[in-house]
């Protein structure tokens, strides 16, 4: 299994050795649609270098993301919580790979073996914390302050200081106008923060970055370090 995805890495090797021999590897283009709303989930996903929006869309095609899932996680929560599908469309906003498992054999392991339940769960509950606050930013503070959680948001799930995206996929992801980013993307580019060149976003200055961000950012990054502080290779416990 590849250790870029922490919940993967931190599975015990009897429940990786269950699991392993059907995992896939599969890619992400930028902007391909991993499920859409409503869809019936067949497999679940665990990305490592790649970033995906979960996204709700309106009747009039206007979206808002709602949360990301990178290698901290997994997509397919649907399938630990019993529902089977859910509201949300799931978008490559950062290409690169993933891994995938059949949703059968995950239900299988679920119903038979504590531990991956245990894990999953306490994602669930980080991706839920993300959610909430994602929908308090949204009413409450401005387009730069959002411009600001959303890319530490991204750069924490990334090994470079450097995003692939364009202006138009950020205000999908944010559900404004694609001239408020450009004002918001530019004024930090004035101050130093990033530089923008050719749907290329490099993070320059990361320290006031998190300065010019509200305290969502800081919320949901606290959070999930308390729920999966233990996403570690080697610092699970043996279990069967």
């Amino acid at each position: 299994m590849d250790q870029q995805n922490l919940l993967l890495s931190a599975l015990p090797s009897a429940v990786r050795e269950r699991l392993e021999p059907a995992l896939e590897g599969v890619r992400f283009g930028l902007g391909d649609i991993v499920f859409e709303a409503q869809q019936v989930e067949q497999y679940v996903y665990f990305p490592t270098d790649s970033i995906v929006s979960l996204l709700y869309v309106m009747q009039n095609g206007s979206s808002a993301e709602i949360a990301s899932v990178g290698n901290e996680g997994m997509l397919g929560v649907a399938v630990v919580m019993g529902g089977g599908s859910t509201t949300t469309r799931a978008v490559v906003q950062a290409a690169g790979h993933a891994w995938r498992l059949p949703a059968r054999l995950v239900k299988l392991e679920l119903d038979n073996h504590s531990y991956l339940l245990e894990l999953l769960l306490r994602y669930t509950q980080s991706l839920l914390t993300q959610m909430a606050q994602t929908s308090v930013c949204n009413r409450h503070h401005n387009i730069d302050q959002q411009l600001a959680r959303w890319l530490l948001l991204s750069l924490d799930r990334l090994p470079t200081d450097t995003l692939r995206m364009t202006q138009e996929l950020i205000a999908s992801m944010l559900g404004v106008r694609r001239e408020g980013v450009t004002q918001a993307a530019g004024k930090l580019r004035k101050l130093g923060v990033i530089n923008y060149h050719r749907g290329r976003i490099k993070v320059l200055d990361r320290a006031q970055l998190e300065r010019l961000s509200c305290e969502c950012y800081a919320v949901v990054k606290a959070e999930s370090d308390r729920l999966l502080h233990h996403l570690k290779p080697g610092a699970h416990r043996e279990v069967r």
